[in-house]
């Protein structure tokens, strides 16, 4: 039996496996899926569960079953490319044939005195649900500052004000406006929301360093009860730690089919990945099916045709009732972007699931 096996259950680790299963996969293939969780976090709906608006069961998606699919869980230590070894922290080593490496991202604090003690996090279901507690322990009339005034921070933003009316909430970015790469008419149609629904958003905001109730903003204090971290991500941990070609973000620089050039038995897909395109689910997902028809090719010993990603745009949560998005080069905004997002998350926990 040759061992494949998949680092990380989310978005472009499960799309993946999809793939694999829907063409026919070789007998002699073992899959083996290793995730810290016993399922999968919906991570593009952590805004909600911080904020409340959404139980931590609706945004759990059970791992798929098949009699080639082996699901193993634990917190993995390092990865030796050389031996083609997983090494686990509490676990036994796994070895493997093939590799794909779909761990995501964690929190980038960009070297910043006292961020990662002293701010909250979304970027895994376990620190966001601290932050949910965090948030909704806060006395009324509290401050709250989300540092980041990009798509996460701008829909964590919105969110806990329909949940939590009586809390002071300011979004605090470095730019001049929030969703500084989007488009200006979607940033000021955000920037109205939020001057209606009474939400603060401060630009050219350089944090120098934060402590227990207060962010410094040069020599400025600003007071703050709780603080919300969406100003960055970079690769995991165990990627850093690998002694391979990266990109300025720590991504892992590819060949044409995903590969690791110097290791073609390893993929990288998602937020690991060094790609042409902002972060985000959905280039996960479409690198994912690709790297899936590469394999399968391979395994049939044909030369892999390789065809663009095409993505279908980026849409955002203003609350329950409002939203905006980019579809392609054009812009929108209203109800029917936040009807759009609810049927992608339907759709995403039908097809998951």
């Amino acid at each position: 039996m040759r061992k494949l096996v998949i680092l990380g259950g989310g978005y472009g680790g499960l799309a993946i496996i999809q793939g694999l299963l829907d063409d026919h996969l070789p007998e002699d293939i073992e899959m083996v899926l290793v995730d810290r969780m016993p399922f999968q976090g919906l991570k593009t709906e952590y805004y909600a569960l911080a904020a409340g608006t959404a139980a931590d069961l609706e945004l759990r998606v059970a791992f798929p079953k098949h009699p080639q699919l082996t699901i193993k869980y634990g917190e993995i230590s390092s990865i030796d490319l050389e031996g083609k070894t997983v090494h686990m922290e509490l676990a036994e080593d796994i070895n493997y044939d093939f590799l794909i490496i779909a761990l995501g991202c964690t929190d980038s604090y960009h070297g910043i005195e006292g961020a990662e003690q002293f701010t909250s996090s979304i970027q895994s279901f376990s620190n966001t649900r601290k932050t949910y507690l965090q948030l909704n322990d806060a006395k009324p009339y509290g401050q709250v500052n989300i540092i980041g005034g990009g798509l996460s921070g701008v829909e964590m933003a919105a969110e806990l004000r329909e949940s939590r009316p009586d809390l002071n909430i300011s979004i605090l970015d470095r730019h001049s406006r929030v969703l500084s790469s989007f488009p200006s008419k979607l940033s000021i149609y955000v920037e109205h929301w939020f001057q209606s629904h009474d939400v603060k958003t401060c630009g050219h905001i350089s944090v120098a360093r934060i402590e227990d109730g207060a962010i410094y903003n040069g020599p400025e204090i600003i007071q703050s009860d709780v603080t919300v971290w969406t100003a960055g991500i970079q690769p995991v941990r165990v990627v850093q730690d690998l002694q391979v070609a990266k990109d300025q973000g720590g991504r892992i620089i590819l060949n044409a089919y995903s590969q690791i050039a110097e290791h073609p038995d390893v993929y990288v897909i998602g937020d690991c990945a060094s790609l042409p395109l902002a972060p985000s689910a959905q280039a996960a997902g479409a690198q994912a099916e690709q790297v899936a028809e590469v394999i399968h090719s391979l395994w049939r010993g044909e030369t892999p045709k390789l065809h663009p990603f095409h993505l279908k745009g980026t849409l955002g949560a203003l609350g329950k009732k409002a939203g905006f998005g980019l579809m392609g080069k054009t812009a929108v905004m209203g109800r029917v972007p936040r009807l759009l997002k609810s049927g992608v998350l339907w759709m995403s926990r039908r097809h998951l699931g």
